[in-house]
């Protein structure tokens, strides 16, 4: 039995979950971030008065939309976007864009290089080695994605009219050989205030820990069970300082983005910007957690 149906039959949250994501095209976006709220936290969506974190990125996908976010969030055009502001030495080499994966010519590429998708999330596809490289699996998970729109499962308004293509981008790894360590700085009204850590993702061994902006490591998690908190406190990047600055001149004029980055053997390289971190559905281990990251935000429509 499929595991999604072995899940779905022991919860029954879960199960209302995959039935959501069928039927989204058929549901308005209120109801939909309300429904899916329900089914992650058990319990309603406050939208008249959000005060957690989570809350209030639901508010956010659904009262805070701008068309320019779109360009943001294509992983594309994010870099030229970024790299108007900052300047190229902070941006990945980009190999080559395609529409489809039968349109890459593997021959033009180098024996190293990662593929994902322009206009969603997760969907990763590295090669260390073409001589090993499971060309199969790549084309079923890239096609597969390419398919897909991330604005009908999740309702994240950035993605609703990006064009799907293949992007091919260098192999970076870490100087000690250790698999990339992703530092996400959650900017809130254009200051930076927190830095998520991700090592060994796409590993068993995976691990998120959460640091002030002076790098002290705080008691925050959101694992879950599913992700656990490091039992080290981990070298302060050398270039915190920047990665800091930077974070807050790319979003200066956002009420919430988190600014992914990279620093590898002394340079710093921009990830990707996200509006609704873990979309809004990540559950704090400590609720107050959730309502302090909430306090950061404020959210006011114009015109009430």
């Amino acid at each position: 039995m499929h595991p999604k149906i072995k899940k779905a039959l022991k919860d029954p949250y879960f199960a209302c979950g995959l039935l959501l994501n069928k039927l989204g095209r058929f549901i308005s976006d209120e109801k939909f971030v309300r429904w899916s709220y329900y089914l992650t936290f058990h319990r309603k969506l406050n939208l008249e008065n959000p005060q957690t974190y989570n809350e209030k990125l639901q508010w956010l996908k659904l009262y805070d939309r701008h068309d320019e976010y779109a360009q943001m969030v294509d992983k594309c055009e994010a870099k030229k976007y970024v790299a108007s502001i900052i300047g190229e030495e902070y941006i990945i080499p980009t190999l080559g864009v395609y529409n489809s994966f039968d349109e890459i010519n593997f021959d033009e590429l180098p024996n190293q290089f990662v593929l994902k998708c322009t206009h969603d999330s997760g969907g990763v596809a590295i090669c260390r080695d073409k001589s090993t490289f499971d060309f199969e699996k790549a084309k079923k998970l890239l096609s597969r994605n390419l398919k897909r729109n991330k604005y009908w499962t999740s309702r994240e308004y950035p993605y609703k009219n990006i064009r799907p293509r293949i992007i091919a981008e260098k192999y970076m790894e870490q100087e000690d050989g250790e698999s990339l360590r992703d530092y996400k700085v959650l900017c809130f009204h254009g200051k930076a205030k927190l830095i998520e850590l991700h090592r060994f993702r796409y590993t068993d061994k995976q691990s998120q820990d959460f640091y002030d902006i002076n790098w002290n490591k705080t008691s925050i998690s959101q694992g879950g069970g599913f992700i656990d908190k490091s039992d080290c406190l981990f070298p302060k990047p050398e270039n915190l300082g920047n990665m800091l600055h930077l974070s807050e001149l790319l979003t200066k004029d956002m009420i919430h983005c988190r600014v992914d980055w990279y620093d590898i053997a002394g340079s710093l390289y921009f990830g990707e910007l996200t509006f609704f971190d873990g979309s809004g559905l990540d559950p704090f281990d400590d609720n107050k957690d959730d309502l302090l990251l909430g306090s950061w935000i404020n959210v006011e429509r114009s015109g009430d």
